[in-house]
């Protein structure tokens, strides 16, 4: 094993950039990275395995969704920093339920989406905690990528911490408005927008959800009155 991933040049956070292909039809479906741990579980196990760069772990492709994908070969190119992985995908690839990431085609009048959705996201991932750390994950892929023109979030972090926070703001001012007038249905709203921003924020600072789902499960069964008085003493 060892003498295999030598060949492998891996970039100075130790990562290699992971082109996935449906083995079949040739279709281009994610673009992910890959450590030395997971390329060697992608190979141990025959099923794709990444390191996310916003949780700092490494994940099984599918290991929530159930949309695995079985690989049938690996190549690397002619300077050995690009993994091409063609596999068979069971179901869609991407989060937002299409079978590749890669469902908008650019024309002159703009980004246009093409392809239905294999699976609807709500039903997957249930719409809690699962869905807020992939928003974040796409969150960061847009920081890192802030030169695009087509990205809000780009747009945002192009604008400085700043503006991301004043959008904090206004969301939260927002969700103020909906709940004193009573609208239901515009609290739900308003607090998705207000989730997203802080979202946005949080990918400002590199603060992934887990730290947040770990910081309320080291309050929860605490009595919040001592937890704020424990406050005022340090």
């Amino acid at each position: 094993m060892e003498e295999i991933l030598k060949e492998v040049k891996f970039d100075e956070k130790g990562l290699v950039p992971a082109i996935i292909q449906d083995a079949q039809q040739g279709e281009v479906l994610m673009v992910a990275y890959m450590n030395r741990l997971a390329l060697e579980k992608t190979l141990e196990t025959g099923y794709t395995h990444f390191w996310s760069r916003s949780r700092n772990r490494l994940w099984k492709k599918g290991e929530e969704s159930g949309h695995v994908q079985k690989v049938e070969e690996i190549l690397i190119d002619c300077d050995s920093d690009t993994l091409l992985v063609k596999v068979h995908q069971e179901g869609a690839a991407c989060h937002t339920g299409h079978r590749s990431c890669f469902f908008r085609r650019l024309d002159r009048e703009g980004w246009q989406e093409k392809g239905e959705k294999v699976f609807n996201p709500q039903e997957v991932y249930g719409g809690g905690c699962t869905i807020l750390e992939h928003i974040y994950e796409v969150i960061l892929d847009r920081k890192h990528h802030i030169d695009r023109q087509d990205s809000y979030v780009a747009s945002l972090f192009r604008k400085g911490l700043d503006a991301i926070l004043k959008k904090v703001g206004e969301e939260a001012t927002e969700v103020v408005l909906a709940g004193k007038d009573g609208d239901r249905e515009r609290v739900v709203y308003e607090v998705a927008d207000l989730f997203f921003h802080t979202l946005v924020a949080m990918g400002y600072y590199n603060v992934p959800p887990s730290d947040v789902y770990g910081e309320l499960g080291r309050r929860f069964g605490r009595s919040g009155l001592k937890e704020k008085e424990e406050r005022r003493e340090r």
